[in-house]
């Protein structure tokens, strides 16, 4: 897989900009990527250092209309933080 398929999208919550001081991002993931090859995602992505990854699986909610339910589609979070000496992402120094 490449970077561009691994990262979805970011994630924009109270939660996960409390954690930008501290460079701590939280990004939407592919479903089928490890921890590893989200490391070097984001360090080839961004050209940050990344220093840890915590991963979270995120269940599908169920939703029903009338008589017909199912689920939405399941999700993979992770929350990435940088090393000290590395710079911080752009891209979320612009929210805060």
């Amino acid at each position: 897989m490449l970077a561009e398929d691994i990262i979805i999208s970011p994630v924009l919550t109270e939660k996960s900009s409390d954690g930008i001081a501290a460079k701590r991002y939280a990004f939407y993931v592919d479903v089928r990527a490890g921890k590893k090859q989200i490391k070097a995602a984001v360090e080839q992505q961004f050209g940050v250092e990344v220093e840890r990854i915590n991963v979270v699986n995120v269940r599908g909610k169920l939703k029903r209309q009338g008589r017909t339910q199912g689920y939405t589609a399941k999700r993979k979070k992770a929350y990435v933080t940088l090393t000290e000496a590395s710079k911080a992402i752009p891209f979320f120094e612009t929210l805060s």
